[in-house]
């Protein structure tokens, strides 16, 4: 289990406060599937994601981008219990959809650069480190599941 302080635990939720899940997980989902072309490969119903401009502008990733960051809220409401919160997305993840675990940690780093860009200044160092410690709760629990 993670300790979190009351610190971290604020920073996070003053944060996600400001978040705006669609714009948001479109932003990473689209730098994630831009920089990583091979993590398209699981994303074969969403039509044209052939380059940066039709990933950009497919629906399909700008809505799966926000469940993405929907499910990060759950998260964030269940933060003393991550692993189970996501027990269900894990086997998912891996039963059903077959995803490459090492495709959250990527997702996760693209996430800190959009929050970085979005948040400037704001998105200081121990803000940094409170959400990555976070993503990496949240990757953990999601790989929870694999084999």
């Amino acid at each position: 289990m993670v300790h979190w302080t009351d610190e971290e635990r604020d920073t996070i939720k003053t944060l996600w406060g400001k978040i705006d899940a669609e714009v948001t997980g479109h932003q990473a989902l689209t730098r994630v599937l831009v920089v990583y072309p091979w993590t398209q490969r699981y994303f074969s119903t969403f039509g044209n994601v052939s380059n940066a401009t039709a990933i950009a502008g497919n629906p399909k990733v700008r809505a799966h981008g926000k469940t993405v960051l929907v499910a990060l809220g759950d998260a964030i409401k269940n933060l003393d219990n991550v692993k189970a919160t996501y027990a269900k997305l894990s086997e998912l993840h891996s039963e059903k959809l077959h995803v490459d675990p090492e495709n959250f940690r990527l997702l996760g780093e693209a996430l800190i650069i959009v929050l970085a860009g979005q948040f400037g200044a704001a998105f200081t160092p121990a803000v940094q480190a409170t959400w990555q410690k976070l993503l990496a709760v949240v990757i953990d629990a999601l790989s929870s599941r694999y084999h």
